[in-house]
Order: structure tokens, then sequence, then C-alpha cells
């Protein structure tokens, strides 16, 4: 039943995000609903900030601040048990009618245990800029490439000093 499941987005209070995901996926194993309730994402992002030491430090931050994405099938029985949680103010949709999000907005946004391939065009020693980021606008050399993590780990001068940086593999481009 699992492949009618489709991608919905529900409201949350902030900072309830992760709260809302933990009881979601306490009442699917508690209620046997995995084949209703496959799969529930708070989708996060990795970046890197420089610390007041001038460390560079990394952390996550919520894509979508007070949004939850759930794929479910929608029935009166699972509506009823997802809006019910505590800390869900509701479905993103008209009404109280929830829209599932269309498989161009599932990719776009990458939630789907799908993910698409990066090409890499640079390797270990090559000089590359980086194209995104905090980083955005510095230049360094790639240390090491991890295609299975998707990140790429790059050497740029920073205050006068080598620092290492990990990116994500769409943030790097390889100068010519």
């Amino acid at each position: 039943m699992s492949e009618q499941a489709k991608w919905y987005v529900i409201h949350t209070y902030s900072g309830y995000e992760n709260k809302v995901a933990q009881s979601i996926e306490k009442v699917v194993e508690n209620r046997k609903l995995r084949d209703l309730i496959p799969e529930i994402k708070v989708p996060m992002e990795s970046y890197s900030e420089v610390g007041k030491e001038g460390e560079i430090k990394e952390a996550e931050r919520k894509l979508f601040p007070s949004y939850v994405l759930v794929k479910m099938v929608m029935t009166d029985d699972t509506w009823y048990i997802v809006r019910n949680i505590t800390g869900v103010t509701g479905f993103v949709g008209p009404g109280s009618k929830p829209i599932p999000l269309t498989e161009a907005e599932v990719e776009a946004l990458g939630v789907d245990t799908k993910t698409a391939e990066i090409e890499v065009n640079y390797k270990e020693g090559d000089s590359v800029s980086v194209t995104g980021g905090s980083f955005e606008g510095f230049t360094g050399t790639v240390e090491s490439v991890d295609l299975e993590e998707q990140i790429v780990n790059v050497i740029v001068s920073m205050f006068g000093r080598e620092t290492p940086v990990s990116l994500p593999l769409t943030q790097v481009a390889k100068l010519d």
C-alpha cells in the first residue's frame, strides 16, 4: 500500500519540528502503521561557520522552519492521527484539505531517498572556486572528494592560514 503514499507538508509550532517528527514516528511504530506512513522528514542543511577564535564549525539548520514532510497514504485515520499530534497546526493546503507535493516539488526539495547524480569535473589537487554557502568567493585546492557523502574537502586560505573546509559537491567549481 505504501506505493500509493505521497509527500505532504505539515505546519508545526516554531521549534517543534523534531518533536512532531518523533511523535509521529512513535505513533507509527505503536500502531504498526509503517505501510500507511512510511517516512517522516525534517529537511536539514549543513553549513560551516567561523567561530570567535577563527575556527571553522560544522552545524545544521532546518531548511523549512515550522514544517515537517510526511510521506503517507491519506486516509481519514492517517489524517486524524497526524493532525492531532501535539505541536501540529495543520496540513498545508486550502482549508482543511491536504494537497500532496507534486513529483517536481519532491525532486526540487530533494526529500525522496533517490538522490540526484552530481557530475564532478574536479579531482584531488585541482584548483577550485567555492560557488555557494558561507565560503562563496573563496578559491582553494581539492584535498578529497567523497561521492557517497556528496562532500568535497577543500583547503582554502583564510586569515593567512591554510584551512580545510567540507562543502557539498554542488558548491564547488573547477577553475580553468
